[in-house]
């Protein structure tokens, strides 16, 4: 089915864009010669069987790691030929969810605050602090993130009373808090019941329909076509295939792409 397009902060020139990398960990590359960026307000799934570089990648955006070679650009500018100060910024506008939680032993709205006291910077804590002390209208709440991964009503609760699914909210709900311009899931959904996962689901959607852009790395590729506007196919650290959803699900260019999407290639 066609998904709907969104609303975009900018154009593609305002991307997060990995151009040429390669990277590995001592014994040879884990990604080599990756070429892939993603846009405001769109959602990339990236696909591929475990071990084939998906979360390497997902660092390479997040500027945990550099890359051994290339680049990772973001609005057109490499961020490592930034000062410290400038890739501290850059690293604040993306966000990052992991396969488990990582919620601290307190409240779950302590929790979802963490994100606004530690991702932004001092002029936006200092203007924070002013709204608190003269009454001026608050932004988005806690609340208001909790809300989109229906979870409003667990703000009070600690933390470790949750089950596996909402810990995995919250901490979608933490990401989101100091909206980020880009927001990168590694396997979101991996160990969630079918009830959690439509909740997370929907919760990307509501990310990029806010102008987020949305990178999910997943073995799901039912996943992967409902959630995504497009998709990349990493097979061996290589990526073999990037289009429309509906083009690579339904007619993928490269014949290991292909065979790996039909079920057949063997791995």
């Amino acid at each position: 089915m066609q998904r709907a397009v969104r609303d975009r902060r900018g154009d593609a020139t305002d991307g997060l864009t990995l151009s040429a990398a390669t990277h590995g960990f001592g014994a040879g590359p884990v990604l080599e010669d990756v070429t892939l960026s993603v846009r405001p307000g769109e959602t990339l799934a990236v696909i591929g069987p475990s071990g084939t570089g998906k979360t390497t990648l997902l660092r390479l955006l997040a500027m945990f790691d550099r890359p051994d070679e290339g680049q990772l650009r973001l609005d057109g500018t490499d961020v490592w030929t930034r000062d410290e100060r400038g890739r501290l910024a850059a690293r604040r506008r993306v966000g990052m969810v992991f396969q488990e939680a990582n919620l601290f032993g307190a409240s779950v709205r302590r929790n979802v605050s963490y994100g606004l006291r530690v991702r932004r910077d001092w002029p936006t804590r200092l203007r924070a602090w002013l709204r608190r002390k003269t009454g001026a209208p608050a932004p988005i709440s806690v609340t208001d993130h909790l809300s989109v991964v229906g979870l409003a009503d667990a703000a009070d609760r600690n933390a470790t009373d949750l089950s596996g699914g909402e810990a995995q909210r919250v901490a979608f709900a933490r990401a989101l808090a100091y909206d980020p311009d880009f927001l990168l899931l590694d396997e979101p959904t991996s160990d969630l019941d079918p009830r959690n996962t439509a909740v997370l689901e929907e919760a990307i959607d509501t990310a990029a329909a806010r102008g987020i852009g949305v990178v999910v790395a997943t073995h799901d590729m039912d996943q992967a076509e409902r959630v995504a506007d497009r998709v990349a196919v990493v097979l061996g650290g290589r990526l073999i295939e990037v289009g429309a959803t509906e083009r690579v699900f339904g007619d993928p260019e490269d014949p290991a792409a292909r065979r790996f999407i039909r079920g057949e290639l063997v791995y």
